[in-house]
């Protein structure tokens, strides 16, 4: 019966992030995720008492994605700001692949100052972005000479520029050029002479990029996205 409810509860969080991306979260009602999860409306409150609480649980699903992803790009061995490089790749896919992610995005600016925002993804992704960039400092891999407030307001521009350009409905493709091609521009003012050669600016390789957790539960009938490495479709 746990395992069951667990399952139901992933489905609503998964059916949240759709219903929050396509419509935006004032449009968005429990009625149609209900509806989205194929499950009843009481099934729905069971889990989560009003659309703030579910809100808060697709950030939450948000978050754990991005970071899990960080450490799994880490534990490949990759350096600070090779990890950064591809974790800004990771981002531009799963803005169109994981649902969660531009619905977090989406949440937090449609949200922004209500009290009921108890996560802000768009703080959390800031933050992942700039102890990136802060670990490659301090690991060397940035210019001595170069003024850190500068380094970090130009990356976390960059950043948060990706979602923007993403939100413009440009093909993948397209978006994942434009991600390598502003890393092309931005490495070589960010490390010493010569050191951008040592960077990919690409996609990372499959085998090395961090694996998709699902939304719903393993062996459920709504699942239908595999589990591929979450870089396996570049060329989409």
């Amino acid at each position: 019966m746990q395992e069951r409810s667990e399952r139901t509860r992933r489905k609503l969080v998964h059916a949240g992030a759709e219903m929050f991306h396509r419509n935006g979260y004032a449009n968005a009602t429990l009625l149609e995720i209900a509806a989205y999860a194929g499950v009843t409306k009481g099934a729905l409150y069971f889990h989560f008492a009003s659309k703030d609480e579910l809100a808060h649980a697709v950030q939450l699903r948000g978050c754990e994605l991005l970071r899990e992803s960080v450490r799994e790009l880490r534990a490949s061995g990759s350096s600070p700001l090779q990890t950064l490089v591809d974790t800004t790749h990771w981002l531009a896919l799963n803005l169109r692949e994981e649902p969660a992610i531009p619905a977090s995005f989406r949440i937090t600016k449609e949200c922004a100052g209500l009290p009921a925002l108890a996560t802000d993804f768009h703080r959390v992704w800031l933050a992942e972005v700039c102890g990136l960039l802060r670990e490659a400092r301090d690991a060397g891999e940035l210019r001595a000479e170069g003024r850190w407030e500068s380094i970090e307001s130009l990356v976390a521009a960059a950043a948060c520029g990706i979602e923007a350009l993403a939100a413009t409905g440009m093909p993948y493709a397209e978006l994942q050029r434009r991600v390598s091609g502003l890393w092309s521009l931005m490495l070589p003012g960010l490390v010493p002479d010569g050191a951008e050669r040592e960077f990919r600016v690409g996609m990372p390789d499959p085998d090395t990029a961090p694996r998709r957790v699902g939304d719903v539960g393993d062996g459920d009938e709504g699942d239908h996205r595999s589990s591929c490495p979450v870089y396996s479709g570049s060329s989409a």
